[in-house]
């Protein structure tokens, strides 16, 4: 940690995975603004979250496999530079149907660099420093992510929406520089045999046809393509599972799924970031359209989650360490549940610091709750050998559930293709939301209650080890995921 190499390491990575970050805040805050501009309906907004959403959770676990294999500087650099060209394409849009396709392009880069940004520090550090130097990446990426609303309205408001995306071309440029002539290169000797391509492409696709009959069906409803859609989806995904559970080497597999507590907690992250995907896709299109907040007023009254999240989400995993994950996975979505309820105040009438910020101060309690227990419970569930294969899987099934959420909340909640743009009309539908993610929050509460077990960080259901593995991130900021975490490495004698 105390030396040149080492801090420019902690630099590259910060600014690649800031830029991930970033990009998953303080976008929501521009789609009022990029719909009036582009003349997008409610459904163009959707796929503008969802089409990044869609390839980057595809594609994460495949990223990683990637670095190992060819290098991980050198994955790491091309997502950078990927990300970047997505972003100038995205800023350059010139209607709804480009940004979308850009916006899957940019889900491809960082698919590439988020993975391979903590990869980049476990190999380049030794192993006695490895845990501060992660701990400070996590620190440093969570400040990204706790400013990300306000900067993502402070620029729509200022240079315009266009510059949300325009910000990490100047982040790459000096990003790319340093990464070449500072960081070392390094490889997975283990590393070998053939990238389940084809389960990326079939998880794609699933996601993909699920999400167009889910966004499709308020304006067509049930129509041939959607109920085609929807149906080959779900042939897609039999067929990927089919797939991952007869192929040597999968990207996703399935024997994980055989332990209880792995399951378990994975079904709890499923309802869990559900309900956050589709209340931070909500909940600034509420703020801007119903209570007439400018683009920065609505990012920074949203700044309590993240900033909560920030300051105490290490104080909660040590908390946890010491009660048992049960009973914060238990309370963490009941206060997440109470803050969206609370959400439903939020009228024309609303008054910040009566109405906007209790609701959000009770949500941000219940994350800070709930996201670092989760993250230690799922590394804790599996040998050490496969804890940063397992982080990585519930990253990309918690960015799976906001994806579905996204795509079916407004279907549930009966808006139509042009609410967003009438204020009563979405208000409405808004406080139905609400109460949809209440429920699947309450759904995750009670999963935790009766599957998880108080002792999980203590003693490793079917495993068999001196000690369990504990997380390397610290500190939790992000509302689209947990954080991907390699786990502490146990400690060796001698």
């Amino acid at each position: 940690m105390g030396t040149p190499t080492g801090r420019w390491v902690l630099l590259t990575t910060v600014l690649g995975s800031g830029m991930a970050m970033l990009d998953s805040t303080v976008v929501n805050v521009a789609l009022p603004r990029i719909g009036e501009d582009l003349g997008a309906d409610l459904g163009g907004l959707q796929w503008t979250v969802n089409a990044y959403m869609l390839t980057l959770a595809a594609l994460i676990l495949l990223g990683g496999a990637l670095g190992d294999r060819y290098g991980r500087r050198r994955v790491f650099v091309v997502g950078v530079v990927w990300f970047a060209l997505a972003s100038l394409l995205c800023g350059l849009a010139p209607n709804a149907g480009v940004l979308i396709g850009a916006r899957a392009l940019q889900g491809v880069g960082g698919a590439l660099l988020t993975p391979g940004s903590l990869a980049l520090i476990q190999s380049a550090f030794r192993q006695e420093d490895r845990a501060r130097a992660v701990g400070a990446w996590s620190g440093l990426g969570g400040v990204a992510a706790a400013v990300g609303p306000f900067v993502g309205g402070w620029l729509v408001d200022g240079p315009g929406w266009r510059w949300v995306f325009l910000l990490n071309v100047p982040l790459a440029a000096v990003c790319v520089p340093v990464a070449l002539r500072h960081v070392p290169e390094s490889r997975d000797p283990r590393a070998g045999g053939r990238f389940d391509v084809a389960g990326a492409a079939l998880g794609a696709l699933a996601l993909g046809a699920v999400t167009y009959a889910l966004i499709a069906a308020p304006d067509a409803g049930a129509s041939p393509l959607v109920v085609g859609a929807a149906v080959g989806g779900l042939l897609l995904a039999a067929g990927f599972c089919y797939l991952e559970a007869h192929r040597a080497e999968p990207m996703l597999p399935l024997g994980l799924f055989a332990i209880r507590q792995f399951t378990a907690i994975n079904l709890v992250t499923l309802c869990v970031y559900a309900a956050f995907g589709g209340f931070f896709f909500l909940s600034v299109v509420q703020l801007q359209v119903v209570v007439e907040y400018s683009a920065l007023q609505a990012g920074a009254a949203l700044l309590p989650t993240t900033v909560l999240m920030l300051l105490f989400s290490a104080r909660s995993g040590e908390l946890a360490q010491r009660t048992g994950p049960r009973l914060p996975l238990t309370v963490g979505p009941l206060l997440c549940a109470a803050g969206m309820l609370l959400m439903m105040r939020v009228g024309p009438d609303a008054v910040y610091w009566r109405d906007v910020l209790p609701a959000l101060v009770v949500l941000g309690a219940g994350m800070v709750t709930l996201v670092a227990p989760l993250t230690a419970t799922v590394l804790a569930s599996v040998d050490v050998g496969r804890a940063g294969l397992a982080s990585g899987i519930n990253n990309a099934a918690a960015r799976a559930a906001g994806l579905v959420a996204v795509a079916a909340l407004p279907l549930l909640a009966g808006m139509g293709p042009e609410a967003y743009r009438a204020a009563g009309e979405f208000e409405e539908a808004f406080r139905r939301a609400m109460l949809w993610c209440a429920g699947v929050l309450l759904l995750g509460s009670a999963l935790a209650w009766t599957t998880v077990r108080a002792d999980t960080l203590e003693h490793p259901a079917g495993q068999e080890r001196a000690e369990p593995c504990h997380p390397e991130c610290t500190h939790h900021c992000g509302v689209a995921a947990p954080p991907l975490d390699p786990g502490e490495p146990p400690t060796r004698p001698g």
